[in-house]
């Protein structure tokens, strides 16, 4: 009976050890969720469909006029396509709307809301629960 109440003991504080970072890499507290940033007109430069998150490259004029290459996360791609997207949604030189979450340090990397295709398909993030914005 002790045996069993001390490998109950150890397997339940695994479980723990394992879950707290699961949670932590699945966190967004390093993004600005209270509004999504909108960068319209962005150029795709690298569109990367793999697990365990999808990943957009693209490139973006600031408010003053200079190009800045962002970096852009979804979800994955077995939770992405049930929302229309697939490996070939996207392409270098796609230019498309961009709502994104960005990085608390102002950089130019975030997580993404949605994005808009030239023509007008939205196609919706996963992960942070898609809000209109």
């Amino acid at each position: 009976m002790k045996l069993g109440l001390v490998a109950s003991l150890t397997l339940a504080a695994g479980i723990l050890m394992i879950g707290f970072p699961l949670a932590a890499h699945h966190g967004n507290v390093a993004y600005d969720t209270s509004k999504a940033v909108i960068l319209k007109g962005a150029t795709v430069t690298k569109f990367v469909w793999a697990n365990p998150h999808v990943f957009i490259m693209f490139d973006a004029k600031n408010d003053k006029g200079d190009v800045l290459h962002w970096a852009g996360e979804a979800g994955s791609p077995s939770a992405l396509g049930p929302l229309g997207w697939s490996s070939s949604t996207l392409q270098p030189g796609d230019v498309i709307t961009v709502y994104i979450y960005q990085s608390k340090t102002g950089n130019p990397v975030g997580r993404l809301n949605r994005i808009v295709l030239a023509d007008g398909t939205v196609l919706k993030d996963s992960a942070l629960g898609y809000r209109d914005e």
